[in-house]
C-alpha cells in the first residue's frame, strides 16, 4: 500500500479509542445493573437488543477495522466508518429518546465523538480511488437495494405517520410508551431516507461519492438490521407480539446488505490506499 504510516491521524485514532470505551461501558452497565433503564416496559426489549449487537457485533467490529485502517487498508477504513455511522445513529437516539439516566453524558459524549470521527474520515477518504476500483462492477445491485430500503422504511414509517396526521391522533408507538415524539421517525425519514436516494443517484451516475457512501450505508443497515433482529428475541422473550413479516423482512434485509457489502469489499485492489494524497494536517507532511 501506499500509505506509509496510518492514514487516520491522531485525533481520530483517540476519538475511535474513547468510543470504544464508553461504548463498552455503556452497553456493560446497561445490560447488566438491574432496572437500569427507567424506560417505558414496552421499550426496554428493544434498548437491550440494541445493547447486545453493539456490544457483541459493533465493538469488536469497530476494533477490528481500526486495526486494519490504521495500516492503510482501504477495505478497513470503510468498515470503520460504517460501524462508527452505526455508533452515530443508535447514541443519538440514546441521547435524545431514552429516558435520562445516569449514563446520559456517556450517550452525548459518544454523540459527538462519533459525529466528529465519522465526519473527519469521510472528509479524507479517496472517494476517487474506491471508483477506479470498482469501475467495472455493476453498480445495479447497489442502486435498487438502496432504492428498496428507502421505499420500505418511508411506507413503515408513513404508514404510521399519515394515518394519525390525518385524524389528528398520535402513532401508537410514540403515544403508549408515553413519548413526546420518535426520534426514528425523525432519523430515517430526515437523514437515512434522503441518504439512501441522494446515493443511489450519485451511484447510478458513477460518481466517486456515491460509491463512498454506498459502502457506508451497508455497513450501516448491516449492523442496524442485526440490531432489530436482537430486539426481535428481546421481544419475543418479553411476551410482545412481533409480526413474522418484519421477522422475515429485516433478517433478510441484514443478509442482502452482508452478500452486497462483501462483494463490493471484494472488488477493491488491496493496495489501494484510503486516503487522498496532500498534507498530514498534523504534520504538515506530505502523506
Amino acid at each position: 500500500m501506499g500509505v506509509s504510516r496510518s492514514p487516520i491521524p491522531r485525533s481520530y485514532r483517540l476519538a475511535s479509542f474513547t468510543t470504544l470505551l464508553l461504548t463498552t461501558v455503556a452497553t456493560v452497565v446497561g445490560l447488566a445493573a438491574p432496572n437500569f433503564y427507567r424506560d417505558d416496559p414496552a421499550l426496554l426489549p428493544q434498548i437491550y437488543g440494541q445493547d447486545v449487537l453493539t456490544l457483541v457485533v459493533a465493538v469488536p467490529a469497530l476494533a477490528a477495522s481500526l486495526y486494519y485502517a490504521d495500516r492503510g487498508s482501504l477495505r478497513g477504513y470503510l468498515v470503520w466508518l460504517g460501524v462508527t455511522g452505526y455508533l452515530l445513529y443508535t447514541y443519538a437516539s440514546y441521547a435524545f429518546m431514552t429516558a435520562f439516566n445516569e449514563l446520559y453524558l456517556v450517550y452525548t459524549m459518544l454523540l459527538w465523538l462519533t459525529l466528529f470521527t465519522f465526519v473527519g474520515g469521510m472528509v479524507r477518504l479517496d472517494a476517487a480511488a474506491l471508483k477506479r476500483d470498482l469501475e467495472g462492477t455493476s453498480v445495479r445491485p447497489y442502486v435498487v437495494f438502496q432504492l428498496s430500503l428507502a421505499v420500505l422504511i418511508s411506507s413503515l414509517w408513513l404508514s404510521e405517520v399519515l394515518p394519525a396526521t390525518l385524524a389528528g391522533t398520535t402513532p401508537a408507538s410514540i403515544a403508549e410508551p408515553g413519548l413526546p415524539t420518535s426520534v426514528i421517525y425523525s432519523l430515517d425519514l430526515g437523514i437515512l431516507v434522503p441518504g439512501f436516494v441522494l446515493t443511489a443517484y450519485w451511484l447510478r451516475n458513477r460518481r466517486a461519492w456515491g460509491y463512498a457512501f454506498t459502502a457506508v450505508l451497508l455497513v450501516k443497515i448491516a449492523t442496524l438490521g442485526g440490531a432489530v433482529l436482537a430486539m426481535v428475541v428481546y421481544m419475543i422473550h418479553d411476551g410482545q407480539a412481533v409480526p413474522l413479516p418484519q421477522v422475515v423482512i429485516f433478517g433478510t434485509l441484514t443478509a442482502i446488505s452482508l452478500g452486497l457489502i462483501g462483494r463490493f469489499l471484494a472488488a477493491i485492489n488491496p493496495e489501494s490506499d484510503p486516503v487522498r494524497a496532500g498534507p498530514n494536517p498534523e504534520s504538515g507532511v506530505e502523506t
